[in-house]
């Protein structure tokens, strides 16, 4: 059975050209790309969900296919609820592979018709991580190369230093 519709899940916190990358090519494949934004606070987000929703929206506006939700339920009720049978994940590097390939048994476990899917960023943007990114930026560092201007802005507003 065919799906119209993926999911790409993740806290977006901040949203990175990489990820911005993997979301223009699941636009290219899927009719409907969801860009699920997971509340998580036991990651402690810079953001908060409803400011990495908006920060994301912006970043995608260019894409017609594109909605970005919050959510903070079970990943494949959010799926289901939207009508979604593919989750999107990306790979940057071997380290990724283990976790990635146990949660995508722990999500087809729970919801069996449940697909994942696995992009792996252009080359120049696969070493980039929200992790590094928000790093750097406190550290009053140059994140413009690895993020939409917008973002670099808010957080270097973020993270201003007296």
């Amino acid at each position: 059975m065919r799906t119209d519709c993926v999911i790409y899940p993740g806290t977006f916190d901040p949203i990175t050209n990489g990820h911005v990358d993997l979301t223009e090519r699941a636009a290219r494949l899927f009719d409907r790309v969801v860009v699920a934004i997971a509340h998580s606070e036991k990651k402690t987000p810079v953001f908060a969900l409803e400011e990495r929703v908006i920060l994301c929206q912006d970043a995608l506006t260019h894409l017609d296919n594109v909605e970005v939700i919050g959510f903070s339920n079970l990943l494949t009720d959010f799926a289901r609820a939207q009508g979604a049978r593919c989750v999107l994940r990306g790979l940057r590097a071997v380290a990724d592979f283990e976790y990635e390939f146990q949660l995508a048994n722990m999500n087809r476990a729970i919801y069996p018709e449940f697909e994942s899917i696995f992009l792996t960023p252009a080359e120049h943007l696969s070493f980039i991580s929200s992790s590094l990114v928000k790093e750097i930026a406190s550290l009053d560092g140059e994140i413009s190369p690895f993020v939409p201007p917008h973002v670099a802005l808010a957080l270097k507003m973020r993270f201003a230093h007296d």
